[in-house]
């Protein structure tokens, strides 16, 4: 799969720490906690804002030789047959679905008379594009419907997909490692056995903690440090902070000591539900979780003083 190399990770870390010693009043600092693959795209919009980003990864988020295998799997002639639709709840579960295509016959999907269903999340389609495509169903398009909700979460997709009447659907969903599973992938299936579906679960990547240290970069900065805002855009990296500051004497409420102002902001609804339910107080949540963009547009907007409430 496409991974952040080492270069790019140095690129990030030291555009931080230069930002860092060239922050003024006048750009405020963001601290986030997304992982690799997504910190790059993150960084990158928030410097086009004039805010300094401060990078504090606390979790990965990436395919393993172990859950490729088990993708591979439902991928066989055979396994595709029995299926209906793939809902791809997240980016990664579509590069693991992408990497393993590479190693099978293609087109993946066989003949067959109903059209299929792919369901993705807001600007995660992209990576559903043409050679996704025809590795997928080959020339024919037509034999594939691409259904994107309009709100990007798990419940958009179940509520996008209707009725099922006891089709099987795929969900490429992670392994979590390290830190609790939280409820978003337990209640997505849930929602669409409601609807009438046969969830097929299947880990295709690994979502895992960067373990007791991944918080230093928030302790350290409370040594004189100012940071005006957190951004999570997942609940696990909400845990996976909590977690690490707990390995330092730290809690939750020590950072609101340290920041008395500090702005927290939920990229979409799911992120802001799973944070709050960890005992960290949400004050901004995305308008729009189809992308970056929202959660950057209400940072900027609640520091700025451009809006009171962003909710």
């Amino acid at each position: 799969m496409p991974t952040l190399t080492s270069t790019t990770t140095m690129h990030i870390l030291t555009t931080t720490m230069h930002n860092l010693t060239t922050a003024t009043t006048n750009k405020p600092t963001v601290a986030f906690t997304t992982p690799p693959n997504y910190a790059n795209r993150l960084s990158h919009l928030l410097t086009l804002k004039s805010i300094t980003p401060l990078w504090c990864p606390t979790i990965t988020t990436e395919p393993t030789p172990q859950t490729l295998s088990s993708l591979a799997l439902h991928l066989s002639p055979h396994s595709l047959a029995l299926l209906s639709a793939i809902a791809f709840p997240s980016r990664t579960a579509i590069t693991a679905f992408s990497t393993v295509s590479l190693s099978l016959t293609t087109p993946l999907l066989p003949p067959r008379e109903d059209t299929f269903i792919i369901a993705a999340l807001g600007k995660d389609v992209e990576l559903i594009d043409s050679t996704f495509l025809l590795n997928f169903c080959g020339d024919d398009i037509s034999r594939v419907n691409v259904l994107v909700p309009t709100i990007a979460t798990p419940s958009g997709l179940v509520q996008l997909l209707g009725t099922g009447r006891g089709r099987k659907v795929l969900c490429p969903v992670p392994r979590v490692v390290g830190l609790e599973e939280p409820p978003v992938v337990p209640d997505f299936l849930r929602e669409l056995e409601a609807s009438g579906w046969v969830p097929i679960r299947v880990d295709a990547y690994e979502t895992r903690w960067l373990g007791p240290t991944c918080g230093k970069g928030v302790v350290e900065l409370s040594e004189g440090g100012l940071l005006d805002a957190m951004v999570f855009t997942s609940s696990g990296e909400v845990e996976g902070l909590l977690k690490s500051l707990r390995e330092f004497g730290w809690d939750w409420e020590m950072v609101r000591r340290r920041w008395p102002h500090l702005v927290v902001a939920a990229h979409g609804p799911v992120t802001a539900a799973g944070a709050e339910r960890l005992g960290v107080n949400v004050d901004v949540v995305s308008a729009r979780s189809d992308s970056f963009q929202g959660v950057v547009d209400a940072v900027e907007a609640k520091l700025r003083g451009l809006d009171s409430s962003c909710m």
